[in-house]
Formats: C-alpha cells, structure tokens, sequence
C-alpha cells in the first residue's frame, strides 16, 4: 500500500512538472510546437506620421494581426498577443498594451478602424526603450519566457529623444536603444522593424547593441509591395499570396549573432 501511495505521488508530480513545462513553453496538451507570443509595436510619433507611411502601416497591421491569429498561409498562431505604442509626449512614459481578446471575432477593417482608434500618431518622441521594457515585463509576469517571443514594430525606426549633446538620428542616439532587457528573455526573441530607411536599418544593424535579438529590418519601399499580393475581391483566406510574402519579407527567420 505504500509502495503504491509513493508511486502515486511520483506520478502527480511529474503530471505537474509536464503541465508547468508546457505553460512556459507555450504549448497546450498534444502540441509539440511552441506557440509564439507576439507583441505589435505602432509609432505613433509625428515623425513617422511625416514620413508617409503611418497609413499604409495601419492597413498592413490589420491583415498581418488577422493572417496570424487565423493561422493563413501558414502563419504562426500566437498563443498571447499584445499591441502596445511607441512614443510619448513624455520621457519613458508607459505605455498599455492591447491583448489577443480585443482582436477576437474581428475582421480586417474591424481591426483596422480600432487601431487607428487606439494609436493616433500624435506623439511628440519615439523612445524604444520604454516599450522593451514593458515587453520584458510582460514576458515575465505571464511566464512566456519558454516560448518563442516576436516583437513587430512599424516605424520609421528613428530614435527622437532627449539626449544630452546629441540630436535627434544622430549615432548617440542609436547606441542609446538598450535592448538589454529582451537580450536573454526567452530562447527564441525577433525583432522586427518594418518601414524604415536604407540608412536607418543600417543604423539598428551597426549602432544598436545586441547579440541574441534577432534583428530584422525591412524598408518603407519594399513594403510598398505587400497591397500588390492582394487578390481583388477575395477572402482573406484565399489570399495566398499576400501571406508567402509576409513569410518571407517581414516574418523572416534571421539568425542572431551570438548563434
């Protein structure tokens, strides 16, 4: 009888070591694959409303949000996802993020209307830092550390803040982007900017320090090209197309340098 009480109690325990494994892991009973975590970044600065792609950027974000919650084309289907802004009227000021469940049971002018809603591009400064920040907190609290972590920004990716002796797209100012707190966050973590300059992915790539972020640029005039994969008067799920390009433009597999 107690061989059996023993036997019974290291059965549970390893019924309970499973179950906290597959929660940090990102993966429900039966699933080997880890689910992602996905967090979406809107400037909302001046700077990026100027530059003339805050709008098409909103369109975009409205297919790339619904083609991966529903899975199209193969996208990833995130297990958590999280909308948030970057920029502020204020040095580090918070920002709240939007979860998975304002997204549900929405299609894509739905989505659409209720970010352009939620993130006016009225801000004055683009600081990164504090929306990192926030992201590692999240990763954190949620214990999403097991998983695979993306963060998918539009942004002219010019960095606009208060820095003592250094102006606004000045080096300083890229070596100031700390992305320090999502450097050993999780076991996979992506970070990807979509609509900045030639110059300005070069800037993220050489000036901004980083070792196992995996960090990924794609430029405002090659995401020009993503409403052009759009079949005229299909379903979304029948838009092929439009999904293998963002496969291979924006949700690209880069590999880090520290690999």
């Amino acid at each position: 009888m107690r061989r059996a009480r023993v036997a019974s109690r290291g059965l549970l325990a390893v019924v309970l070591l499973n179950a906290v494994l597959l929660a940090g892991c990102g993966l429900e009973s039966g699933e080997r694959k880890p689910r992602l975590t996905l967090f979406v970044g809107v400037d909302t600065s001046g700077s990026f409303r100027n530059s003339g792609s805050y709008d098409d950027a909103m369109a975009f974000l409205a297919y790339y949000i619904y083609g991966h919650l529903h899975e199209l084309g193969g996208l990833d289907t995130p297990r958590e996802l999280f909308v948030g802004a970057i920029g502020g009227r204020n040095p580090d000021e918070p920002k709240a993020f939007h979860p998975i469940q304002d997204f549900a049971d929405k299609n894509i002018r739905e989505i659409e209307h209720d970010l352009r809603a939620w993130f006016p591009p009225s801000d004055s400064l683009t600081d990164f830092n504090p929306f990192f920040q926030q992201v590692a907190r999240i990763v954190k609290e949620r214990n999403l550390v097991l998983a695979p972590v993306t963060l998918t920004v539009v942004t002219d990716g010019v960095p606009d803040v208060s820095l003592h002796k250094a102006k606004s797209g000045s080096a300083a100012v890229y070596k100031h982007i700390d992305l320090g707190p999502l450097e050993y966050l999780s076991r996979r973590m992506s970070v990807r900017l979509a609509y900045v300059s030639p110059q300005v992915g070069r800037n993220w790539h050489d000036l901004v320090p980083h070792q196992r972020v995996r960090l990924w640029t794609v430029d405002a005039e090659i995401m020009k090209g993503w409403k052009g994969q759009i079949r005229p008067g299909g379903a979304a799920e029948d838009q092929e197309r439009l999904w293998a390009w963002i496969q291979h433009n924006v949700d690209y597999r880069v590999r880090s340098l520290g690999t």
